[in-house]
């Protein structure tokens, strides 16, 4: 075993209280566990105890906001370093993709003769079906490109999770036996009542990957993009010598900063209207960021895009940081008369997405915000059809996508063991 492993897996305190699984990670991994056993150098171990959990080790031991989740909860960084719990699951999920371990099913009799539709093929939608599987359920996955992943292949760049990673990951999963439809667009060629009819049950795990507006003059110039279109399309302008300024404060708005650095542009500015700590974006991730010389623009708000056609500048204003009531955040506020100029090539929105427009097409009850409405057991407006990840509003990370397809893969076999 690596040694420096082998060291980090040591330092575990294997604690009776696991505030790393029951507090920190949304998939509840048994984290001290599945260390014990890699520290025991039995790796074999250690990957079928994180496989009742999770099927994406070698994905969410890379990628999970580590710092917020798990390792935020872990006892040792009270006062010190956390141990490193996310280099050690990815540890362990590449040696299972390296060793070809298998994802263990454990039959059920009663639905070897049960049919599920799943609806989109990243983290949600691939749990869903993994989870099914295990149990012996026919499940065929309806996906809109022709790749698996969702925003694993298209939102999240190379440098951050490799593609080979994602590939074998997801070839584990499909080795439970799962087919996949590949170039099937809910609405278009493929339809909700054709499926219903079809299937015992349908998880609906598409995402919502329309980028939301900022809402400012000149937001339509040429040379304003959506973060998650411009990662997930790769349909990328020249961007050598040029000033690029990304607005946002997430992990998205990051990733889209570091790739256009990396594709050649001058200067690349994040701009947030908090300050750093309030930064939703994970601390490694700025750092990392910074290293790479982009810079950062806390506390402004941009109020205007100049240009006839296309950007040429853009208006800021600075904000501060008032407490309001009944609010925990702190909230900014412009500063009247602080306005400044400065000019920019392109002005990319990271501000987070929103549902397609066709899913009011779907006859099933929306919220408010137009996501989905689900009950507590993922259950939608129609008793057959279940939903769960970015379409249902849910929380925006890879681990609660894979949470919420894990905990609906449960309430479907309930449903259809009736």
């Amino acid at each position: 075993m690596n040694e420096a492993i082998k060291q980090k897996s040591e330092y575990c305190l294997n604690c009776k209280l696991k505030p790393c699984k029951n507090k920190g990670c949304p998939l509840e991994n048994d984290i001290p566990e599945f260390i014990k056993q890699v520290k025991e150098n039995n790796l074999e171990k250690a990957y079928e105890i994180l496989c009742k959990t999770t099927v994406l080790p070698a994905i969410c031991g890379r990628i999970c906001p580590h710092e917020k989740q798990c390792q935020g909860s872990c006892i040792r960084g009270i006062k010190g370093e956390p141990v490193s719990i996310g280099e050690l699951e990815a540890y362990v999920g590449d040696y299972a993709i390296e060793h070809n371990l298998k994802i263990e099913k454990q039959i059920d009799e009663k639905l070897k003769n049960k049919k599920v539709a799943i609806v989109g093929g990243g983290p949600a939608g691939l749990t869903c079906s993994a989870f099914l599987a295990k149990c012996g359920i026919d499940v065929t996955i309806y996906e809109r490109y022709d790749f698996l992943g969702g925003l694993l292949s298209y939102g999240i760049p190379d440098f951050r999770l490799p593609r080979e990673v994602i590939k074998n990951s997801i070839q584990k999963i499909l080795d439970l036996g799962i087919n996949v439809k590949y170039n099937q667009k809910l609405g278009e060629n493929l339809k909700l009542e054709d499926l219903t009819k079809t299937y015992d049950a349908v998880f609906l795990a598409f995402g919502a990957n329309i980028p939301i507006k900022l809402n400012v003059q000149g937001e339509n110039l040429k040379g304003v993009f959506g973060a998650n279109e411009l990662l997930e399309k790769k349909n990328h302008p020249n961007y050598n010598g040029k000033i690029v300024f990304v607005n946002g404060g997430g992990n998205v708005a990051i990733d889209a900063a570091r790739t256009m650095k990396k594709m050649g542009a001058e200067k690349v500015i994040v701009t947030y209207r908090r300050s750093r700590e309030q930064m939703p974006a994970e601390k490694k991730e700025i750092e990392d960021a910074i290293k790479e010389k982009i810079e950062f623009l806390y506390q402004n708000n941009i109020v205007k895009i100049n240009g006839t056609e296309k950007v040429e500048s853009i208006e800021l204003i600075k904000t501060k940081l008032i407490q309001k009531e009944g609010e925990t955040r702190l909230s900014p506020v412009n500063i009247e008369g602080s306005n400044y100029v400065l000019n920019a090539d392109y002005v990319v929105m990271a501000l987070g997405s929103k549902t397609e427009e066709n899913i009011n097409k779907l006859g099933l009850e929306l919220t408010p915000r137009q996501y989905i409405k689900i009950e507590e057991n993922f259950r939608t407006s129609n008793e057959k059809v279940f939903a769960g990840g970015d379409l249902a509003g849910e929380k925006k990370t890879v681990a609660w996508a894979a949470q919420n397809g894990r905990e609906a893969a449960k309430e479907i076999i309930k449903y259809i063991s009736k």
